[in-house]
């Protein structure tokens, strides 16, 4: 059964970076478009960013735009989340996805922690 397990979350300063991973267990990762999703407390989840199979074609949310990146390592089955200038309103809890068809999403992590301080 393939799995998603997201890492590198963290507390941060505001203005500070993480870097988010994903990694799958087993599958065939190449296939799949993956995305970042993120919750926080009280509101609804929110598409921050995806990448295509094979890396050449990114997207983000307006909210990330430019200070987010994604990439991904197909051959270790990963999917990256570099995120910089970081703020207290980018505190949530960080998932990603895999992605079957537009908008559909069929296996997700069990997210991430990420904390941004003032």
């Amino acid at each position: 059964q393939v799995q998603l397990v997201e890492s590198g979350g963290g507390l941060v300063q505001a203005g500070g970076s993480l870097r988010l991973s994903c990694t799958a267990s087993g599958g065939t990762f190449s296939l799949y478009t993956m995305a970042w999703f993120r919750q926080a407390p009280g509101k609804e989840r929110e598409f921050v960013a995806s990448i295509s199979r094979s890396g050449s074609t990114a997207d983000y949310g307006d909210s990330v735009e430019g200070r987010f990146t994604v990439s991904r390592d197909n051959a270790k089955n990963t999917v990256f989340l570099e995120m910089n200038n970081l703020k207290p309103e980018d505190t949530a809890v960080y998932y990603c996805a895999r992605r079957i068809l537009s908008r559909q999403y069929d296996l997700w992590g069990q997210g991430t922690q990420v904390t941004v301080s003032s």
